[in-house]
């Protein structure tokens, strides 16, 4: 389906017609990029949830345009918090069995940490490992400099960057 809707139609005819008419190609089209077909149709239900949230739907004039960008975003977001769930376990694993958390306080901090990661995603790389360095391995200013190779004042502009990023984003 293309073009723009029938002014008639309401939101919900016309994101009907945008299912009907687009769902069996974006999952078809996911099945062929990401070679599951379980991966396809979540992907796909994920994109149709976020097209159906969007504000101004009457607006979209290229359905397959808009969930092929929005697909695309759902695939990244997936990719991010896989990497990251891994890159947790994997730090998970070097500490004693009897200190990990339960199942439900994992699932708390994986969230947490991709609402970092959210937060954290435009600032420069340096900036980054920074905020990481000082929160998650509690090192000193100077330490993280020395790391980065830079200066401990150049790590407190970084801090204040990532700092003012999570309160903007906790605001949200």
């Amino acid at each position: 389906m293309s073009g723009a809707p029938n002014s008639g139609w309401n939101r919900n005819e016309y994101l009907s017609l945008i299912f009907r008419s687009d769902y069996r190609w974006l999952a078809e089209r996911l099945r062929f990029r990401l070679g599951c077909g379980f991966q396809a149709e979540d992907v796909a239900s994920e994109t149709f949830a976020q097209l159906a949230a969007l504000p101004n739907l009457e607006a979209v004039r290229e359905p397959r345009a808009m969930l092929t960008t929005i697909a695309q975003r759902v695939m990244y977001e997936t990719w991010r918090r896989r990497d990251l769930e891994r890159s947790y376990l994997d730090a998970l694993a070097n500490v004693p069995e009897a200190v990990h958390p339960s199942v439900e306080e994992r699932a708390v901090l994986v969230e947490s940490l991709m609402a970092i990661d959210r937060a954290l995603d435009g600032l420069p790389v340096k900036a980054r490992t920074a905020f990481l360095y000082s929160q998650l391995d509690g090192l000193t200013y100077a330490e993280i400099g020395e790391r980065l190779g830079v200066s401990a004042s150049m790590v407190r502009q970084y801090m204040a960057k990532a700092l003012t990023a999570c309160y903007v984003a906790a605001e949200l």
